[in-house]
């Protein structure tokens, strides 16, 4: 099976987000943290947590990207039982039993999330339409299969709405000093 953690290519998610996520936590959608929230009233780092950020259930920060990494059934277990604690201590979850319950259906969310290969890093952009959050989640992978070290080494782009897009950076930066 796979699960996703929580990236950090650079230092930005610390500016970003109220609370950055550590690297490598396990990870979660989140979106169920602004259940109580008017989105079109949220600012600053709360409007950036709500449109772009997965939820580390140890520290309840936010990370940009999430990695598909493989986990086992002790992993699962622990992802489903530590998210449905936090439910319980910082969402107002009125038990334990409701609190695992809405565990399972975050972490079947994500399991659903990674039918890409381990290593695949995945991207968030909510909006709130109609009264519903709607989540499109967008697929980075390394450029040539290799595991970069810096985040523009990726520019494969894909989710079910909009179209790949390549994007050379260098030549950019280098038309812009000519």
């Amino acid at each position: 099976m796979k699960l996703l953690r929580t990236v950090r290519l650079d230092p930005s998610d610390t500016f970003v987000f109220e609370r950055a996520a550590e690297p490598g936590e396990w990870a979660v959608s989140g979106a169920f943290a602004f259940w109580a929230d008017d989105p079109s009233r949220l600012s600053g780092k709360a409007r950036n947590a709500f449109r772009s950020g997965f939820l580390g259930i140890q520290s309840l920060g936010r990370s940009t990207l999430a990695q598909i990494v493989s986990a086992g059934a002790d992993d699962r277990t622990y992802v489903v039982e530590t998210l449905a604690r936090r439910l319980c201590e910082s969402f107002g979850a009125p038990d334990m039993t409701a609190a695992r319950a809405s565990a399972e259906d975050e972490v079947a969310f994500v399991e659903s999330l990674c039918s890409q290969p381990q290593g695949t890093l995945i991207a968030v952009h909510r909006t709130h339409e109609d009264g519903a959050v709607r989540e499109q989640f967008r697929t980075l992978r390394p450029r040539d299969g290799q595991r970069p070290a810096r985040a523009f080494s990726f520019f494969e782009v894909e989710d079910e709405e909009t179209p790949v897009e390549d994007v050379d950076l260098i030549a950019l930066v280098e038309r812009t000093r000519k």
